[in-house]
């Protein structure tokens, strides 16, 4: 009976450290987000080093990089008209709150704080939980979007920042 009654114990302790992974991973993946997609040094090489190996989904791309790095090209959809830079990460369930709370701490870090004026293409839709356009520099306008959509598998969470091109920028 004590053997039985350790067991059980065992499994459930076995279950709640898997859960605790599990959420562990999608926190991982938020972070990835965090400490890359901001960065002016990340190429599409590096995004899948260094954001894929979380277990996490990745669009990228780079078309003028404010760095040195050479041009990245997109790596999944097209390109969002009137951006030349675009880093999503997406991963299983429904992780949007935890997901906007890193990226706005992430934008505070990085000292990304002043508004700007959201540009018209870019419009919340159901399952969006942060939708906000932040001013890069005065000629330049990042716009980022976190949420959840719905996928052929269910549905996804989502962080993407993009890059305006800069006369979009300018208002």
């Amino acid at each position: 009976m004590h053997r039985v009654a350790n067991l059980g114990l065992s499994a459930l302790l076995i279950l709640g450290i898997g859960h605790g992974a599990a959420r562990a991973d999608t926190g991982a993946m938020a972070q990835a987000f965090a400490d890359h997609c901001f960065s002016q040094f990340l190429t599409a090489q590096k995004a899948q080093d260094l954001i894929s190996s979380t277990g996490a989904r990745v669009d990228f791309y780079d078309l003028d990089p404010f760095s040195s790095a050479t041009a990245s090209p997109a790596m999944g959809r097209v390109v969002t008209l009137g951006t030349d830079c675009r880093c999503e990460v997406a991963y299983d369930g429904q992780h949007a709150t935890e997901a906007a709370d890193v990226t706005v701490a992430a934008l505070e870090a990085e000292g990304i704080c002043t508004t700007a004026i959201l540009p018209p293409q870019f419009v919340p839709f159901e399952g969006t939980t942060l939708l906000a356009a932040r001013r890069l520099n005065p000629r330049r306008i990042a716009v980022v979007h976190v949420g959840t959509r719905l996928q052929k598998n269910g549905t996804e969470t989502f962080m993407l920042v993009e890059r305006l091109l800069p006369q979009k920028a300018e208002q």
